[in-house]
């Protein structure tokens, strides 16, 4: 949610028509079993998705599937424990507070931390009121600087 002044409307342009395309040639099942390799490799939702579509040609997974990567995943057990983009956010907010401690100064970064840090607790409540996270789950810098590093 960007609160500032937006830059331009730019952007792909996703498919007209929310049928699968009659060009594919993948099966649900095949597709299915490309998301769970990629996902095994290692590779986040978001990344699946531009693999699927560079080097697959599959434009999107859901008109085809039912069913978003996301889905898949977690049928397959294979989701990620924190969604994709709150661990971003988390990420950022690391960085941010890194940048912060060499440069105490700085306050547009200061004001950026407090804007992702914001972005990171509508996210929190949001996905505890989904059942995405646990009730008692609560943002801590500690924690975040844990979750990024790759210890919980």
């Amino acid at each position: 949610m960007n609160r500032r002044k937006e830059k331009g409307k730019s952007g792909s342009m996703r498919p007209a028509r929310p049928q699968p395309p009659t060009w594919l040639e993948f099966t649900p099942e095949e597709i299915e079993l490309i998301i769970e390799e990629l996902a095994r490799k290692g590779y986040k939702p978001s990344m699946i998705g531009v693999i699927l579509r560079d080097q697959f040609g599959i434009p999107l997974v859901k008109p085809i599937l039912g069913k978003n990567i996301t889905q898949v995943l977690e049928e397959k057990g294979l989701a990620p424990k924190i969604p994709e983009d709150l661990l971003n956010l988390l990420k950022k907010a690391v960085n941010i507070r890194r940048h912060l401690e060499e440069h105490p100064k700085d306050m547009f970064a200061k004001r950026g931390l407090i804007d992702v840090e914001s972005k990171i607790r509508r996210l929190v409540k949001y996905y505890k009121r989904v059942g995405k996270l646990p009730k008692d789950w609560e943002y801590s810098f500690e924690k975040a600087k844990l979750l990024v590093a790759g210890e919980i």
